[in-house]
């Protein structure tokens, strides 16, 4: 009975309604876009919100405190040489994410390689085409296909390219939802079964892809009272977004 109600007002909802969320009430957006501009390099940019996402674990506070962090670092500190160098650098001082650092260098070495021969051509590419840069992310990474560091690259990855080429192009079907610790809770209000599969099944039913479901559950997990504000604000269905929490 409750797997039906989340489903109607997930179709209700539609990726429409995850998009307003997306662009107008994630901080992490707002973050993306503020580098964006100050940055002035559209190649540099989306390389950087990649490598950003790869280290996005193990943080020190939340995670739109450590987009916002890294927003204004990059702003500010254009990267001269390799991101590698960069971040060897920024994560030592990092106040959002000081755990962890020797192996998030280390997952930052393997992937530099792979981003330093890509083009804004490529990357429109990956954009129109997010399976097979989730896929060759994999690769290079040597990550399971639903690894929570992999998915989330390509959910901010997704955020860049809409920002730098000005459209927007829904995530695909087959890409899981990040599992972490909210939706895992969230989850168990309906289901024993695993996560990432009820989300998939549910995606199905329902027609919106795991990322952007994803993007309609934060502001009702994350209990930020700035978030339910923006959520007022700008979406004109916040209530039946905010409903989700009853559930």
């Amino acid at each position: 009975m409750k797997v039906e109600v989340l489903k109607n007002i997930l179709m209700e909802l539609g990726v429409e309604c995850a998009r307003i969320i997306e662009e107008k009430v994630d901080l992490q957006f707002l973050a993306l876009k503020n580098l964006y501009k100050n940055l002035g390099d559209d190649e540099l940019f989306i390389k950087l919100v990649i490598a950003n996402s790869i280290v996005s674990y193990q943080l020190s506070a939340k995670g739109e405190q450590w987009w916002l962090e890294f927003s204004n670092y990059f702003s500010r500190n254009y990267p001269k040489t390799t991101i590698l160098r960069s971040y060897s650098e920024f994560l030592p001082k990092s106040k959002t994410n000081k755990r962890l650092i020797p192996s998030k260098l280390n997952r930052l070495e393997r992937l530099e390689p792979f981003l330093m021969n890509l083009t804004l051509e490529n990357f429109e590419g990956y954009y129109n085409n997010m399976l097979k840069f989730r896929n060759d992310l994999v690769r290079v990474m040597r990550a399971k296909e639903d690894a929570k560091t992999i998915v989330f690259a390509v959910k901010m990855f997704g955020y860049a390219s809409r920002i730098v080429f000005k459209n927007f192009v829904p995530y695909p079907i087959e890409i899981p939802i990040p599992k972490d610790f909210r939706i895992e809770n969230y989850t168990k209000r309906f289901t024993s079964e695993n996560p990432v599969k009820f989300w998939e099944r549910i995606s199905k039913d329902v027609g919106i892809p795991p990322l952007h479901i994803d993007s309609i559950l934060w502001p009702v997990l994350g209990g930020e009272e700035e978030v339910k504000k923006r959520l007022k604000e700008h979406c004109e269905k916040a209530e039946l977004v905010l409903r989700l929490s009853s559930l």
